[in-house]
């Protein structure tokens, strides 16, 4: 993605909110979601903008957006739109910087009508962004790959196929849910060291995983593959991730062929698709690999990915725990990490999930597995940052945590912002834990 008129950070927009400094959602932003406003209204399309949202629906009845791009904004999920690939993302990028922007939009009958098209976010009800028909979480970062090997095979912690190719899982679709969905404590089979033999009940391990995902866009036919050098072009966008985990039950069940049970109860994901277009200011080199690691096989190894495949993002996740919300204290933050220590890129993702011929689809869902760096208060989940539940975690009201308890509310933040860019923010990703049902 290249540098264009809808990244100056000189303009502002006329909405007057969405030039705080502080907002998420700038003119420079302009992320996806869908939304309902009023108890009957149809989920639609909308841009965040400030704290409103611009409805892409009441934009298109107006012929106010690009008319290749027409159709895909009436419908009511993301996939149409992101079937249409880069040409069409970036056609609509651009008008709407245009209508929404105070320098290309001025007070007269254009604006009136953009006018129209806002709705407040906060009486807004948000969806998930697109129907995700696969979902598949990989492990591409070694600092979390090499703490998790460390506890459980402290002689070896990394497998030897760990450097050579991107380890993922397909995962379960049908359980991912948006920001704001409770979440409820699963059942399954745990195994205490001590014991004989398994036995069934609650997780009594229950941990979140902080992670980016990112959506396809217009994927492949089965059958054929995505080089490396076109798979930017299939990532439309990335929002927030959390794989809650059930650690006991992982701990039991994941050899022979991994994740499973532990892993399908729940994902909850952020509303709002921050594209990769917004994200352009931001892109970093790929993790510089130590020396002595391997060079990416030649499908992997492209030097445009090399040169600006990571992303440059800050991901941080804050904990309110049920004693903490009736005393009125704010979240507290456990993690302050970057994108941009992964050791696997996004296209890199994408780009090996296809080798095989396998076929994305527009929607789909590629989860970058738990971010974390090398200091420890980088490390993306419990697992980590309590080391097992041996180092508890202490919370400034004078709680512990080895694991999450009942009541627990964890939040994922993200943002980037870099010198001569205009800072823009992935919004939250939120999920309350509640007890297991009866």
């Amino acid at each position: 993605m290249t540098l264009n008129q809808t990244h100056d950070p000189a303009r502002r927009s006329w909405v007057t909110d969405a030039n705080d400094e502080a907002t998420d959602f700038p003119l420079q932003n302009l992320p996806y979601g869908v939304f309902r406003s009023g108890p009957v209204a149809t989920p639609r399309l909308g841009v965040a903008i400030g704290q409103s949202i611009f409805d892409l629906a009441a934009a298109a009845q107006f012929g106010l957006l690009p008319e290749s791009t027409t159709d895909a904004c009436r419908q009511t999920s993301l996939n149409d739109l992101m079937a249409l690939g880069a040409p069409g993302w970036s056609a609509l990028r651009s008008r709407l910087s245009e209508l929404l922007g105070a320098d290309t939009c001025p007070v007269g009958p254009l604006r009136l009508r953009a006018e129209s098209c806002l709705t407040p976010m906060a009486g807004a009800t948000m969806f998930l962004p697109a129907h995700i028909g696969d979902y598949t979480d990989f492990y591409a970062s070694i600092f979390h790959a090499t703490n998790v090997g460390t506890m459980l095979r402290p002689d070896n912690p990394l497998l030897p196929n760990y450097k050579w190719v991107p380890i993922g899982y397909h995962g379960r679709s049908s359980s991912i849910v948006v920001s704001g969905t409770p979440v409820r404590r699963p059942c399954g089979q745990l195994k205490p060291a001590d014991a004989p033999a398994p036995v069934f009940g609650p997780c009594k391990n229950l941990d979140y995983e902080l992670e980016l995902a990112a959506f396809v866009g217009p994927g492949n036919p089965l059958g054929t593959s995505v080089p490396i050098a076109q798979a930017a072009q299939q990532l439309f966008g990335v929002v927030l991730l959390n794989d809650w985990s059930a650690r006991d039950m992982q701990t039991w069940e994941y050899q022979p062929l991994g994740p499973f049970l532990a892993k399908n109860f729940a994902s909850t994901i952020s509303p709002w698709v921050v594209t990769m277009e917004a994200l352009a200011p931001f892109r970093a080199p790929a993790f510089v690999r130590p020396a002595g690691d391997p060079a990416p096989l030649p499908y992997l190894a492209d030097a445009a990915d090399q040169l600006s495949g990571g992303l440059d993002l800050t991901l941080e996740v804050w904990i309110a725990t049920a004693q903490m919300r009736a005393a009125g204290a704010a979240a507290v933050r456990l993690t302050s990490g970057n994108f941009q220590t992964m050791y696997w890129t996004l296209t890199q993702l994408l780009a090996h999930h296809t080798s095989n011929g396998c076929n994305l689809r527009p929607g789909d869902l590629l989860g970058s597995g738990t971010v974390s760096g090398p200091a420890k208060d980088a490390r993306g989940c419990l697992l980590e940052l309590t080391w097992r539940g041996a180092e508890p975690l202490k919370l400034p009201n004078g709680e512990e945590r080895k694991f999450l308890a009942d009541g627990d509310e964890v939040i994922l933040h993200g943002y980037a912002e870099r010198a001569g860019a205009r800072r823009i923010g992935l919004g939250e990703c939120r999920g309350l834990v509640l007890p297991t049902a009866d």
